[in-house]
């Protein structure tokens, strides 16, 4: 019987975090996402420093063949503007609710955390999802994410403004991307239980932020989400950084006995599927 492999490539270009002084870092996150059939922009940061760092590696986005925006927050599209300058085919896939929406966090003073979105440059090359469907071969975006497990309860301090009020943000221009068993979660905001619970296919790679801050979740309810998802999940492999703490990946690593790996800028992942 001959065992089929899918190969895919991950790279981290912008991030909380790195090992290495050559590239910037900033709260936010872009990957980029090689597979057999596409290249793919998984979010853009908050800034060029994603554009900065690629050059760094010697990647030309201009080749890219899709940008994804995982929702509509500053630390995801800030970056858009800059790629969009320097990619003239790539098509933008996002929520019309993530362009529509003013969104605000109250953690520490209330701000504004809506990106500048480039809606000249985006005219014409822009997919609006609103349901869960095929855009192309092999890639999948998720819309409307249930919330039937727990939400990551940092989800308190973010809002949205409706009729001059902020009423808590419900998450509903959130996506995920889904391609040959690979899922990108973006921050995670509707949580990791349900965006899997909402991906009917099989899963194993996780990628992206988990929004679980420190200090939020109590030790056991990560105890209880570590050992869900491993137990749910025999087959997945977890990688993570950006909106998720220290602690709380210490605490979630420790449960999930090598099967959550800390991902930091300008890092790159193999990651294979065997069918």
């Amino acid at each position: 019987m001959t065992t089929h492999r899918t190969e895919m490539k991950c790279t981290v270009l912008t991030d909380n975090r790195t090992s290495n002084p050559l590239f910037a870092t900033e709260h936010g996150l872009s990957v980029l996402l090689e597979t057999q059939r596409h290249r793919i922009l998984l979010d853009t940061g908050a800034s060029d420093v994603f554009v900065r760092n690629a050059e760094v590696l010697g990647i030309d986005l201009s080749t890219v063949d899709y940008v994804f925006i995982s929702h509509g927050h500053a630390d995801h599209a800030g970056g858009l503007h800059a790629f969009l300058q320097l990619n003239t085919k790539a098509q933008v896939i996002v929520a019309p609710s993530a362009i529509e929406g003013h969104f605000f966090s109250k953690r520490g003073h209330l701000h504004s955390i809506t990106p500048e979105w480039p809606l000249e440059e985006m005219s014409g090359r822009t997919l609006f999802i609103d349901q869960t469907k095929s855009i192309a071969d092999g890639l999948n975006i998720v819309a409307h994410i249930p919330h039937t497990f727990p939400v990551p309860k940092a989800n308190r301090n973010l809002f949205v403004e409706e009729k001059g009020a902020y009423v808590p943000d419900d998450f509903r221009h959130e996506l995920a991307l889904y391609t040959d068993g690979f899922v990108f979660t973006g921050c995670a905001h509707s949580g990791l239980e349900n965006i899997l619970e909402a991906c009917p296919w099989p899963v194993h790679s996780v990628f992206g932020g988990f929004h679980l801050l420190d200090g939020f979740e109590s030790e056991e309810e990560l105890k209880g989400l570590a050992n869900r998802l491993t137990s749910q999940y025999p087959e997945t492999t977890f990688y993570t950084s950006h909106c998720t703490g220290d602690n709380v990946f210490a605490s979630l690593s420790e449960q999930m006995k090598g099967r959550l790996h800390a991902f930091s800028c300008g890092q790159s992942y193999l990651l294979t599927k065997k069918d």
